[in-house]
């Protein structure tokens, strides 16, 4: 499947795209309007270098630059709880593979699910921003994905993260003690390389996941060689 006839040419300068269970096809045929939000949203993202060099980790002006820009569209954070309803049914008699209308037993697990939040859910389309967390927090994320898949909340999801190439930023980009700031997006924190190797041993189960991930065309006043 080529991606570049799905995705807008301005697009593909600044992120990169990986497909995983057609996530890409049933987004953009299925959700356009979802879609075409979701564009907006990449396209209008503009990351200074004061933005990389402020403190907060997933909690400094970048995710919020999400929020803006989705929640008029109606995206909301969402989170959910659920039982699990379990019934015994009998068998009829000895009728082996018959068995009786109504159960002789019934459990309720409770909080068989909770927990599991995603960023942004708007209809069908699940949306998660890991700018700067520990990479432990996509095992996480592919498990609520999976969760709301097999529950038959979503449809798709796309988790958007740090591009690899983005290194070469942080490397001359220096913080207030004249440091590079590479030191705080170390190889442990949430970036394309951890994702990807989550999604190759398909660990968001059969949950169609778009990938996304931010590149240096993205840093509006850096220059590459200054």
């Amino acid at each position: 499947m080529d991606i570049k006839s799905y995705i807008p040419e301005d697009l593909l300068e600044k992120y990169e795209f990986h497909n995983y269970n057609h996530a890409l096809e049933i987004i953009t045929q299925a959700f356009p309007e979802e879609w075409n939000e979701l564009v907006t949203c990449l396209r209008k993202l503009n990351i200074s270098v004061s933005d990389l060099q402020a403190a907060g980790g997933n909690e400094t002006n970048i995710p919020k630059k999400f929020d803006d820009v989705l929640y008029p569209f109606g995206w909301r954070e969402i989170r959910i709880s659920g039982d699990l309803h379990i019934k015994f049914f009998p068998r009829q008699a000895d009728q082996r593979g018959r068995f009786s209308n109504e159960p002789f037993e019934e459990r309720v697990i409770e909080q068989y699910i909770d927990g599991h939040n995603i960023d942004f859910l708007k209809n069908r389309v699940a949306f998660d921003l890991e700018w700067n967390s520990k990479d432990q927090t996509f095992d996480r994320d592919l498990l609520a994905m999976r969760t709301y898949y097999d529950c038959d909340i979503i449809s798709a999801g796309v988790i958007i993260t740090r591009s690899q190439e983005l290194n070469d930023v942080f490397k001359t980009v220096l913080d207030h003690d004249g440091k590079p700031i590479m030191r705080k997006y170390g190889a442990s924190t949430t970036w394309m390389g951890k994702l990807l190797y989550r999604l190759n041993s398909r660990r968001n189960g059969g949950c169609p996941i778009l990938a996304v991930g931010i590149r240096k065309a993205c840093i509006s006043d850096w220059t590459e060689g200054e």
